[in-house]
């Protein structure tokens, strides 16, 4: 009888920003054993705390890796993901137009048994092209690409909009200074958001779920609501009434128009849809096993967001 062990699966993690690290965490977490045979992929550091980040994850234990994904070709990439049976992909679109794809390509030449793209956001089946965020197009590209093959599984988790970004000023969705919330299209337009660590601990669990989850798209959400009720939710936050800002879609299609450049009005007119931005909670991942999650008001408490009026 053999005693020989089977070698644990090694991942690679793309990115240590918001969310890179709080799937890192999320693994860890899950098997605690894994720190060994876990690598973290970051360019070069170019300041101190890209410095202080590359450290604390390499006294973790992680493996870590530098490249440069915007100046990478896919041969690199695909040379460093070929050490690798899992690559988890936490970058977004910080790399520029077509990194997504790239990445995906050199995935998929490296042939890596597992890969989990950047798609923690929107159903982009739903939404397809032609949205007005040109990101959104090339997310459509990539799941064309795995759907393609059949040689790498895949597994893409649908997160809906990142909690934080809800309050992120340059979005302008919700302002808690000033108790104004806007609507993107319509106040019966709902959205899904999830936090950060709740997609960190949701990843970890729906890759070490068995039977094992491949070629799928899976849902979760930390809360679904419409705009009305998002109002509502801020109001009793504040304890006051807010200022209630309606930007319907000509508007927003006029601005995207009148500042070609500007991404985060491009990405104001592609949530101000009724379809494909939100979805029941109650059938998500996290809903079916069970698993406590953080809604809107919940994540505004734990930060201590309130304005006095």
């Amino acid at each position: 009888m053999s005693d020989t062990k089977t070698p644990a699966a090694t991942t690679l993690v793309i990115g240590a920003g918001e969310l890179g690290l709080a799937v890192i965490k999320g693994l860890l977490e899950q098997s605690p054993g894994s720190v060994g045979s876990t690598g973290v992929l970051l360019r070069p550091p170019v300041n101190d705390a890209e410095e202080v980040i590359s450290r604390h994850l390499q006294d973790k234990g992680l493996r870590i890796i530098y490249g440069d994904l915007a100046t990478e070709t896919v041969n690199g990439l695909a040379a460093i993901f070929a050490e690798f049976d899992l690559v988890i992909c936490c970058t977004g679109f910080v790399g520029g137009p077509g990194t997504q794809r790239k990445i995906t390509e050199a995935a998929l030449q490296a042939g890596v048994e597992r890969y989990v793209p950047w798609q923690f956001g929107v159903d982009y089946d739903v939404v397809g092209r032609g949205s007005g965020q040109e990101v959104f197009d090339e997310q459509s590209d990539v799941r064309d690409m795995l759907r393609g093959q059949s040689a790498t599984q895949w597994v893409i988790v649908s997160t809906g909009m990142f909690t934080s970004f809800l309050f992120e000023p340059a979005f302008g969705l919700v302002d808690l200074e000033r108790g104004r919330v806007h609507a993107l299209g319509s106040w019966d337009n709902r959205l899904t958001v999830t936090t950060s660590e709740d997609i960190g601990r949701l990843t970890a669990s729906i890759l070490a779920h068995e039977p094992p989850i491949r070629d799928e798209v899976v849902y979760v959400a930390g809360d679904t609501f419409s705009y009305a009720q998002l109002a509502r939710m801020v109001e009793a936050h504040l304890g006051r009434d807010v200022e209630r800002v309606l930007w319907d879609f000509g508007k927003l299609r006029s601005e995207v128009a009148m500042h070609p450049e500007d991404g985060m009005r491009k990405y104001r007119l592609a949530f101000a849809r009724d379809s494909g931005v939100a979805w029941d909670k109650e059938r998500t991942f996290n809903a079916t096993h069970g698993i406590e999650v953080t809604d809107v008001p919940a994540w505004l408490n734990r930060r201590g967001l309130a304005v006095s009026a």
